[in-house]
């Protein structure tokens, strides 16, 4: 039997009472109960505005009247105290002591596990999304970052997940790689030069538009025309429209070279994946994905839920919801963007049937996906209601912005590279690991400098711009990955000094008077992750959890400068002190494995 957790005690006494004073009944989940703000006295805070009017009270008699109704009937509480309409709760030593007791030996405090995989409909979260025609960049890894550890925060909240790739595989794009090579390769490939497959194709993208900006600037010096028109009408874009229409009339010769260039680059992406420490459930391919959307668009057509316009072209007019009407098929009969995802949202549904679709995607598509919903709806497709666009900011370096047409994009596997080899600098001049072998060297660079690479950018609220700054994520002091990391190492050498026999053996005999302010307040800190985790997973936000882990840490830190552990002369406190230890090392591992980030056991 599951054991009441003290909210669900508080918040049953708090209903017990409205029930008395009122006859109403009140649902005890929806009673709000939150960790106190630091600066004021208590360990649980209750806001009782919602029952004023129900008690017919001012807010602080509400207060006093629950309060002590809470006081009277859970036998955890200690003390409570009003202010300005909350009610601040102070729960006995002794309840911090049986949580320390009850918990020290659960890895997994806070985690929940999906049970009945089977009968449990998933939250399917699409996340990396690449183009086929280059690498991935700076861009892609907060990306991949922001969804590899929404999905774990998802599961560890109790979901079920799947986590998928579409992977954009044709389109204008590709075949301007493609065009570039046919015209410019001279049958480079991986093997003949030695390049990661993704980075050739993608020098190829980079020498189509280097090549069209001359015929651009030709065209403007000859003609005197605009530049958009310069470049629409550029023999080198004419062709690579044309290598489109041949790709979409599925042309054998143009297939064969789609299919080795794209194996190229599957190639590369699967190193960086793996360098990144980041999976998939399931890929798709648009390639495929939108000759479904294709197929939905013309039935859409038949129903005259769209419409079809002079030049033959497709369209979904949206002016009862006040947005622009959408092009779905071009006159030539070609797909764009919004028909893939048409049809992508269709397959998953198929695949699925989940309670809800979250799409991790940069804010500059807000609107495609406000678009995309409101054309699903037209549609009648049931999912219109069930996607999520998780929108994210840009992320720059101190440089400043990318620019992948150019070819200065910010190349994931060379950011990755920097902050390994960065980490392994700062480590060697830490004289950190002076007894480690080679291998185990390389292992913990590489982990330190991956892990302040994704903290770095974890921590940051994802609805926002940000600036990734290397020297400052592999700082080993601040709020930083590297910080916690080592922080989980000297509390797993304090444990591995201890002996496995002493932490077996050791009791929690101790009177609960001894228990210091410090010592609680880290126990509230761990308690806290219980409730926090949920909130992480409505908001979709590591940044929750990498800012919870960080003051957790630093809260460690400040505690043990100022008490011993293994040195303190009273037996029972130094046991005590040792199972705390135990727990705020879980707590670091399962907070860090929620945001991707790997803990070395020594540094």
């Amino acid at each position: 039997m599951k054991t009441m957790t003290i909210e669900r005690k508080i918040a049953h006494a708090v209903s017990e009472i409205i029930a008395n004073e009122t006859g109403q009944t009140l649902q005890e989940n929806s009673i709000i109960i939150q960790k106190t703000r630091k600066d004021f006295e208590g360990d649980l805070t209750l806001v009782v505005f919602p029952f004023v009017k129900m008690l017919r009270r001012s807010p602080e008699q509400c207060a006093e009247l629950i309060g002590t109704a809470v006081l009277q009937n859970v036998e955890e509480v200690d003390t409570f105290n009003v202010e300005k309409g909350f009610l601040n709760i102070v729960l006995k030593k002794s309840f911090w002591l049986d949580f320390l007791n009850n918990n020290v030996d659960n890895q997994c405090f806070g985690i929940l596990k999906t049970q009945d995989r089977e009968n449990t409909k998933p939250v399917v979260v699409e996340f990396s999304s690449p183009n086929t025609n280059k690498p991935l960049h700076l861009g892609h890894i907060r990306n991949n970052l922001l969804g590899f550890s929404v999905a774990r925060i998802l599961e560890a909240a109790g979901h079920r997940v799947e986590k998928v790739n579409l992977v954009n595989d044709r389109g204008i794009h590709i075949c301007k790689s493609i065009l570039a090579w046919i015209k410019y390769g001279a049958g480079e490939t991986p093997e003949n030069t030695g390049k990661k497959g993704d980075k050739l194709v993608g020098d190829y993208y980079v020498r189509f538009e280097t090549e069209l900006r001359k015929e651009v600037q030709a065209l403007i010096e000859s003609q005197g025309v605009k530049e958009d028109e310069a470049r629409k009408n550029a023999p080198l874009m004419q062709e690579a429209q044309d290598l489109l229409r041949r790709w979409e009339e599925r042309d054998p010769e143009v297939m064969e070279v789609w299919k080795k260039m794209n194996d190229w680059v599957y190639d590369g992406f699967d190193h960086t994946y793996e360098q990144m420490g980041i999976s998939f459930d399931k890929i798709y391919f648009e390639s495929d994905t939108y000759l479904l959307g294709r197929d939905i668009v013309i039935q859409g057509l038949a129903n005259e839920q769209l419409v079809k316009k002079e030049d033959g072209s497709v369209w979904a007019v949206l002016s009862e919801y006040n947005l622009d009407d959408k092009l779905l098929l071009r006159a030539d009969g070609t797909s764009v963007y919004m028909t893939q995802d048409i049809g992508t949202a269709q397959l998953r549904f198929d695949d699925y049937h989940p309670k809800q679709m979250i799409y991790v995607v940069g804010n500059e598509q807000n609107y495609h996906f406000d678009v995309l919903k409101k054309v699903l709806k037209k549609l009648d497709k049931p999912y219109h209601n069930i996607i999520h666009h998780l929108s994210y900011g840009m992320v720059e370096l101190p440089a400043g912005r990318m620019k992948s047409r150019e070819g200065t994009v910010v190349d994931a596997d060379d950011l990755m590279d920097e902050m390994v080899e960065r980490a392994r600098k700062t480590t060697e001049e830490l004289g950190k690991t002076e007894d480690f072998t080679s291998t185990e060297k390389e292992k913990l660079y590489h982990m330190i400098g991956l892990g302040a690479l994704k903290y770095f950018i974890l921590k940051v609220d994802p609805k926002k711009n940000m600036l990734f700054n290397p020297e400052e994520s592999i700082d080993f002091n601040g709020n930083t990955g590297p910080f916690i990391q080592y922080t989980f190492a000297r509390i797993s050498s304090i444990l591995r000094k201890a002996g496995e026999k002493r932490l077996r053996d050791a009791t929690l005999e101790l009177d609960a008077a001894l228990l210091n302010n410090k010592e609680i307040s880290l126990l509230k800190n761990i308690h806290s992750f219980a409730n926090l985790l949920p909130e992480a997973a409505r908001e979709h936000s590591p940044a929750l959890i990498a800012n919870y882990v960080y003051e957790l840490c630093k809260e460690f830190n400040q505690f043990y400068h100022e008490y011993p552990v293994l040195n303190e002369p009273n037996g029972a406190i130094s046991d005590f002190r040792l199972h705390l230890l135990k727990l705020i090392a879980h707590n670091i591992r399962n907070s860090m494995f929620l945001l991707g980030i790997d803990v070395p056991d020594r540094m």
